[in-house]
């Protein structure tokens, strides 16, 4: 009788299973080697190979370029961290000595590491910006605050889009991006379909490989999940825009920081992935959105990124730190919006509301009005067609009337909206 043929392992970096089963990777630098970490309730064990659903599992090898070379850093062992308020205390000092932040910036970005380590238990995310120009720092912070995050993968503008793809759907942990800024539109869309599909679970970005036989194969790459990016400006996309809780590094900032990065760091940056090891094992399962949480004074988009930090966070003194900076950035998009082609042809819509008793209002009007506030800020003429065209793309309506466009009647309730979006009234009057 032949022997029956032993079970054949696959590899995995981590699983969350149904019954409450944790399994994470670590590289253990000093045997040179990776093991898993199998937590069952409060039973914590090292092994080299686990049984999930019939099939043998083990660990990506110690010898995979990325971790050989430090592109994925993975935590060596689980360690014991105290309270949760404790820990974000430590990883805050941690950052505040070697990244010149406020206070604000820095809490910021201590709850954004810590959400980085149970993210999977959330359907949205927001994203965590340095943007800055060179020499204020933000490579620096991306370095420090990144080596703390969950299965952080590190790659920059010189990477190609692929093998980011292929990283994130296999570790499934965080990207951290530096010169984000793309001079070329075909590797700046690429990028933008990993940040624009990345934030929410549910949308796998579909590309097509090449068989050994020469067939195209379609294959889903998981890209959700955390991401830190360094760049110099904005994106244009005002979509994309709005994931990001961006911080604005500042020149001439030191602070006492070292100039250079000391060896020390990556032992302390290994230390506090240990403890946030032991931070997932315990709350993956316990953490989840906390919707009374929102801020009826916050846009919904603003809300939907915060309430996963929101969540995090132990206590209401770090929870207005967040509101506060969430604030500011929505002041500064509505500031943004307002000084729009569209915010500005909505103050003028709403200032002709106001004055004329006739609802029926003309895009000559609108045209005229226009023209006299803002025409000397714009090198193209101020024309009806011009005009038009912003009120379809804002989705008000026009219709033709004795030879002239009109706005179509009864649309108040919709350019109300419109008017508090774009910061230029909360409602037509």
């Amino acid at each position: 009788m032949s022997e029956r043929p032993s079970l054949q392992p696959s590899l995995l970096v981590s699983a969350v299973e149904d019954d409450g089963t944790i399994v994470e990777t670590v590289f253990r630098p000093e045997a040179a080697d990776t093991a898993l970490v199998v937590a069952r309730g409060n039973e914590i064990e090292i092994v080299r190979e686990v049984k999930l659903r019939d099939t043998l599992f083990v660990p990506v090898r110690a010898s995979n370029n990325l971790i050989k070379h430090n592109a994925v850093l993975l935590p060596s062992a689980p360690s014991e961290y105290g309270t949760v308020e404790e820990l974000l205390a430590e990883i805050e000092v941690y950052i505040r000595r070697y990244v010149s932040l406020t206070d604000q910036a820095a809490g910021m970005c201590a709850v954004y590491v810590l959400l980085s380590w149970v993210y999977d238990a959330f359907n949205e995310l927001p994203y965590l910006r340095f943007r800055g120009d060179y020499g204020t720092g933000k490579t620096r912070a991306l370095l420090v605050v990144g080596s703390l995050c969950y299965k952080a993968f590190f790659a920059s503008g010189a990477s190609t889009v692929s093998p980011i793809f292929h990283t994130l759907d296999t570790f499934k942990g965080t990207l951290i991006f530096d010169e984000a800024d793309f001079r070329f539109s075909d590797e700046k869309a690429e990028l933008v379909k990993i940040l624009n599909n990345g934030n929410a679970k549910g949308f796998p970005v579909l590309r097509t490989q090449v068989t050994q036989k020469k067939e195209f194969d379609p294959q889903a790459f998981t890209i959700f999940g955390p991401k830190i990016v360094g760049m110099r400006r904005a994106y244009d996309d005002r979509a994309l825009e709005s994931r990001f809780l961006t911080i604005d590094m500042q020149p001439g900032r030191a602070d006492g920081v070292p100039i250079n990065l000391p060896d020390g760091q990556k032992a302390e940056a290994l230390d506090l992935r240990n403890k946030l090891l032991m931070y997932r094992l315990r709350n993956r399962l316990v953490v989840s959105l906390d919707a009374s949480l929102a801020d009826p004074a916050l846009e919904p988009r603003m809300n939907q990124i915060l309430l996963p930090l929101l969540s995090v966070v132990p206590d209401d003194a770090l929870r207005a730190v967040i509101r506060a900076k969430a604030s500011a950035l929505q002041s500064g998009l509505l500031s943004e919006r307002l000084a729009s082609s569209e915010g500005q042809v909505l103050t003028i819509l709403h200032r002709l509301a106001a004055e004329r008793p006739d609802p029926t209002i003309s895009v000559a009007a609108i045209t005229s009005a226009f023209s006299a506030a803002y025409g000397n800020e714009y090198e193209r003429p101020i024309s009806n067609r011009w005009i038009g065209s912003i009120l379809r793309r804002l989705g008000i309506g026009l219709y033709k009337s004795n030879g002239v466009f009109v706005l179509v009647p009864r649309q108040e309730e919709h350019i109300g909206a419109l008017c508090t979006r774009y910061g230029a009234i909360s409602a037509i009057v």
